[in-house]
């Protein structure tokens, strides 16, 4: 490595870390309906989106009644983007003249935006036309993290609440966390990335004859609108087929820089918003300790696996830039490691590089932080209900050792919830292990695997990993675009999404209804070094260990054999 390689991990830490504190106090304030710089200029819209809906502002809802609103908001968005998508033809706004998609890919795109999964089986500017791009998949991008946030705002107030048996409004919750946490940010940061040199136009492509004498046709489009939201909204879906790694979405070092410290902000930010709903911020330093520490093992195991020689290349130099392979190259090794890192500890899933080109570790690293269920940094809301739920297993492991009820902040945990927890264990199991084990082994769904071996077949389980942790990033090579990968990874979407969503708001409703027991001496002490450690080893053996035969068999295979000249 480099000195700019240094002074580019420094610069992305930096940017994310010093703003979060006071991100994550407005988000609080904008959740909780408190006054924030911005309601002079957004409460009459707000109040306006509430009056045309009809939507009482004041009333709240029990977990299940949340739970139906927020399900049915699902199923109207999932059909709007079906539709939009299948007509795309006959609608507005096509200057390519694009036809709609075929019925099974336009399913899988659909429940891809709606579960905030982004999951691209297209290529965006070969098949979508800019209403499907904006109209579609953009309003998509709002709204599917604002579900996010909406849930995990809900998860906070069951934590917090006494003797409630409200959690929240969902239309409200939806509203305010689009209308004042997503839309003002991606405004600034669509604004920077057009100035850096990312289109937002209407026009149609253009046609350059090249020094060759040949034509090229330049896709164009309102790309920097979506782009801001894709990395923001921890979406990950590309305005172009090759995504970042495309000069017009990512143009400069700067914007490369940005884009790759948008795609953990929020998530961040969120670790303290849950700190002000508990009234404890050490509870967000010590969440933010486990996933700083799970983030820079990973990023340090990567940067290695990418600086070391293939026994074929050893010749080479490359222990200063590493090697370049899928890499993107305007950017350097690290760079593109970084990104593989954010983007996978989010379940952003939006690329620079192509990881199907990385080393055999270097590319396990990414799969395995989907693997553990995107709680290392995770998606707006997802990654930290989800890092909760690791939370309160770990309060359980720590209850066995000890012989007591176990608790979290006053709240204990019985039966109920802990049914609750371990079905949200088998969710990953089962969109990964069951659906890729199924894709592997019958003859038609296996023949889109496009290497031999080890690594054919780490596309696979990369590919169902991805669904079913929401990430959406693809490991490349892998022929996704079939009628059977198009309805089965659709499904492990679901299943990623909802698997967690449904018990985490019955658990929030649970421990909104409890007493809170006062924090005494005998209390098990969450927010101190010793509970950091238990967190994380917790994470790594109950989330990690369930993938490692898998493991072994794609990635690990691969970088064995490597010595052996395969």
């Amino acid at each position: 490595m480099q000195v700019q390689d240094y002074w580019l991990i420094l610069a992305f830490f930096v940017l994310v870390l010093l703003p979060a504190p006071f991100l994550g106090r407005y988000l609080f304030r904008v959740m909780e309906g408190q006054k924030t710089l911005l309601s002079p200029v957004l409460e009459p819209v707000e109040r306006l989106c509430y009056r045309l809906a009809g939507i009482d502002s004041q009333a709240e809802q029990d977990w299940k009644t949340y739970s139906l609103a927020l399900l049915a908001f699902t199923l109207v968005s999932l059909l709007a983007l079906f539709s939009i998508l299948l007509l795309q033809g006959v609608l507005p706004l096509n200057p390519q003249g694009f036809a709609g998609l075929e019925w099974t890919l336009a399913f899988n795109t659909a429940v891809s935006f709606v579960t905030n999964t982004n999951w691209q089986a297209y290529s965006g500017e070969a098949q979508m036309s800019y209403f499907s791009q904006m109209v579609g998949l953009g309003v998509q991008n709002f709204v599917s993290p604002a579900v996010g946030l909406a849930v995990l705002v809900v998860f906070c107030r069951g934590i917090a609440r006494r003797s409630s048996n409200s959690v929240g409004n969902f239309w409200v919750d939806l509203t305010r966390a689009t209308l004042y946490g997503l839309l003002p940010f991606c405004l600034l940061l669509a604004l920077f990335l057009v100035w850096q040199g990312v289109p937002q136009t209407f026009l149609e492509y253009v046609t350059a004859n090249t020094l060759t004498g040949t034509d090229q046709v330049v896709p164009l489009g309102p790309a920097a609108s979506q782009i801001a939201i894709k990395q923001l909204g921890t979406n990950g879906g590309g305005f172009f087929g090759v995504n970042s790694a495309h000069p017009f979405e990512n143009p400069t070092a700067w914007s490369n820089l940005f884009e790759t410290a948008s795609i953990i902000l929020i998530p961040v930010a969120l670790l303290f918003t849950f700190g002000h709903y508990v009234k404890d911020l050490r509870q967000s330093r010590a969440l933010l300790a486990c996933m700083l520490i799970l983030f820079v093992i990973g990023l340090g195991a990567t940067l290695w696996a990418e600086y070391q020689p293939n026994p074929a290349l050893a010749a080479l130099p490359i222990e200063q830039v590493g090697s370049l392979e899928g890499k993107e190259s305007r950017f350097g090794t690290t760079a593109s490691a970084l990104w593989a890192v954010s983007t996978t500890a989010a379940s952003n899933g939006s690329v620079n590089a192509m990881h199907d080109s990385f080393s055999a570790l270097g590319g396990m690293i990414p799969m395995f932080n989907m693997m553990l269920g995107e709680v290392i940094f995770g998606g707006v809301g997802a990654g930290l209900y989800g890092m909760l739920l690791f939370v309160l297993i770990a309060v359980f492991l720590a209850g066995l050792m000890i012989g007591r009820t176990p608790e979290y902040l006053g709240k204990k945990l019985e039966a109920r919830e802990v049914r609750l927890l371990v079905a949200t264990l088998l969710v990953m199991p089962m969109g990964v292990l069951v659906f890729g084990a199924l894709a592997a082994s019958l003859p038609g769904p296996a023949a889109s695997v496009t290497n031999p071996g080890a690594h054919g077949f780490s596309q696979i389980l990369y590919a169902y990993t991805s669904g079913t942790a929401n990430n959406g990033s693809a490991f490349g090579g892998f022929g996704a675009n079939t009628p059977y990968h198009n309805l089965m990874i659709g499904l492990a979407m679901l299943i990623g999404r909802f698997g967690y969503i449904l018990p985490i708001l019955a658990i929030a409703g649970s421990l909104a209804a409890k007493k809170r027991a006062p924090v005494g001496s005998n209390s098990f002490p969450t927010h101190g070094p010793l509970f950091v450690t238990l967190l994380t080893l917790t994470i790594l053996l109950v989330g990690g260990l369930t993938f490692l035969p898998a493991l072994a068999l794609g990635p690990i295979a691969e970088h064995l054999t490597m010595f052996q000249g395969f």
